[in-house]
């Protein structure tokens, strides 16, 4: 196993998810909650009601734990490939087939998934949280102070475990998987035809403006095919917090298309886009440098 590719992905996750964080943040809550008209309607309303802060609720543990979401991705497709290449032709050095690239992306979405789903769902309704700070004059007590019903990320994970138990972590997870399996195959099939594109013929490096805008792109590509089960598994995610709205995905599916028509599977896609490109760029760029000089200094050694 090649334990280089997972340490390479743990530095890029970080430093991407800092990168995107105030923009997702927005689109969470344009996709689970019907008070926003628009994308600079939420985002002045968040910064009227909770400043600075609003934009970063719930970053604390996304920070540690994407980036090891990210190690899982990025070494789980690396391992794949690695071994769908050596198995027929008894070497890793042999270009993969796009089949095999869209097979090692399948087989990291499967994994992230499972490491991401419980994450991602703390994050979320942390994120759902849009009183200021750590208080808020709750609409059942009006005048008296309310706390909110989550501290931090712990106390998030503590109070979902007590009331929906170790399945409520994974609400959302069937969804989770629809989105990312076929998604993350596209996502570095992508990314391998970008980069074939964008290099000079008769070279075999990259540079990092090539890496950038075929991150960027593979980015992009990702999110115009994940935004609508990205809604539906936010939906889900967001249905513990309060009364149980839907059974399954496809009854949130069909729930949420009667309520608001076809536009609720593309809400927050231009925001997705937006931020895609320039956290996804810098995610490629970040793993390869990573990589290639981890690959250096353990060949010095």
């Amino acid at each position: 196993m090649h334990c280089l590719d997972f340490l390479a992905g743990w530095f890029a996750g970080g430093l991407a998810t800092a990168i995107g964080y105030p923009l997702d943040t927005i689109k969470v809550r344009i996709q689970t909650q019907q008070v926003y008209t628009g994308i600079w309607h939420c985002i002045k309303s968040t910064y009227q009601r909770e400043k600075i802060h609003g934009f970063y609720k719930g970053m604390a543990l996304p920070i540690l734990s994407v980036s090891l979401c990210s190690s899982v991705c990025f070494g789980t497709y690396r391992n794949c490939l690695h071994y769908l290449c050596t198995l027929p032709h008894g070497s890793s050095e042999v270009k993969p087939s796009r089949f095999d690239v869209f097979v090692a992306g399948c087989s990291a979405g499967t994994a992230e998934a499972m490491v991401f789903a419980p994450i991602d769902l703390i994050k979320i309704r942390q994120q759902n949280q849009t009183h200021p700070h750590n208080t808020y004059y709750g609409p059942a007590t009006v005048g008296l102070l309310s706390k909110a019903k989550y501290r931090g990320p712990i106390h998030c994970m503590m109070t979902v475990l007590n009331e929906e138990g170790i399945c409520g972590l994974y609400r959302g997870i069937t969804a989770l998987w629809l989105r990312d399996i076929p998604c993350f195959g596209l996502y570095f099939l992508s990314y391998s035809i970008f980069t074939e594109w964008l290099t000079p013929q008769g070279q075999d490096s990259r540079g990092w403006s090539s890496k950038l805008l075929a991150g960027g792109w593979a980015g992009v590509t990702y999110w115009v095919l994940a935004t609508p089960m990205d809604v539906m598994k936010s939906r889900m995610q967001m249905d513990g917090m309060g009364q149980r709205r839907y059974t399954g995905v496809l009854n949130c599916i069909t729930k949420s298309f009667k309520r608001e028509g076809i536009r609720v599977f593309f809400k927050g896609l231009t925001l997705n886009c937006l931020r895609a490109f320039p956290v996804n760029g810098v995610t490629f760029v970040t793993y390869e440098t990573i990589l290639e000089l981890l690959k250096k200094t353990t060949l010095k050694e």
